[in-house]
């Protein structure tokens, strides 16, 4: 009789990531189903029984912005939907009742800003968030975001720009253009050997698209990335993906920061005597 010694099936092994939460608050907040204002550092999250209805961030442009830049809709409508109501959420309804827009531009576009200042608002932070328990906020006839959606979305967004380049210097940094003379992507100053430097500079000079091209245009050595977005009307995010490509293809790189005085000398402290005080004294004792 032959015995047959099959090994037993691999068990699955769970991705350590996979389930890990960017904010364990938020995840806590949802399962409750919780109404209110989630402030972290970086944005704010309005939720409405544990889905989120609105976000916002200084990193990136607001649903007025975005609305008005190209034309969708004009300034004045909105400046007077906004005089009306008590945040852009509820001036953003008001457009919608009224007719002002297509509901489906105007869902559009405030998916398009709740993901964007998402993204930032669920950002790593070195402090706290804070939940304030708030009626307001409600299920309106915007679309709201499921909490796990919208993490799901910003854990997308992270590969995405890691892997075009991994240094986050330039997201936040005043951008400078790169030397035109050499035409090489500036080094990863954390980590020189980081996958993908090498590449990068030994590549040829990479096509720069239209969209790239605003961008550069907005170079100047004192806007942010947050602020080439603002002033192009564009979602922060979509220009991060060009400032990281763009800095990877050497064309542009965070400007330098300042160096730190250095620190003033130690006080100096003198043990030598002082011979000609020691000699007046010496007289002064003798002609007692």
């Amino acid at each position: 009789m032959t015995v047959v010694s099959t090994p037993p099936p691999a068990l699955p092994v769970r991705d350590k990531g996979a389930g890990r939460a960017l904010s364990p608050m938020l995840t806590r907040l949802a399962e409750e189903r919780a109404t209110g204002v989630l402030v972290r550092e970086h944005g704010v999250l309005h939720l409405a029984e544990g889905r989120v209805v609105h976000a916002e961030s200084p990193l990136a442009p607001g649903l007025d912005v975005l609305l008005t830049a190209h034309g969708t809709l004009a300034a004045t409508a909105w400046q007077q939907a906004a005089a009306r109501t008590t945040g852009p959420l509820l001036a953003a309804e008001l457009l919608l009742r009224s007719g002002v827009l297509p509901t489906g531009a105007l869902e559009l576009c405030h998916l398009d800003a709740l993901y964007d200042a998402g993204y930032f608002a669920l950002a790593p932070s070195s402090t706290p968030g804070r939940f304030r328990y708030d009626s307001t906020p409600r299920l309106g006839p915007l679309p709201s975001v499921p909490v796990v959606a919208l993490e799901r979305e910003t854990l997308r967004r992270r590969l995405l720009l890691h892997r075009l380049w991994p240094d986050p210097a330039a997201d936040t940094a005043p951008l400078i253009r790169a030397d035109p003379a050499t035409g090489r992507a500036p080094a990863n100053p954390a980590d020189p050997t980081t996958p993908g430097t090498r590449a990068a500079r030994a590549a040829p000079a990479t096509p720069v698209t239209p969209r790239q091209r605003a961008v550069l245009d907005r170079v100047d050595g004192v806007r942010t990335a947050a602020d080439i977005a603002r002033n192009l009307g564009r979602q922060a995010f979509h220009t991060l993906v060009d400032v990281r490509r763009l800095t990877a293809a050497g064309q542009i790189a965070p400007a330098p920061t300042a160096p730190a005085p250095p620190p003033p000398p130690p006080y100096q402290v003198t043990t030598d005597p002082d011979i000609a005080l020691l000699k007046r004294l010496r007289d002064a004792l003798e002609a007692l």
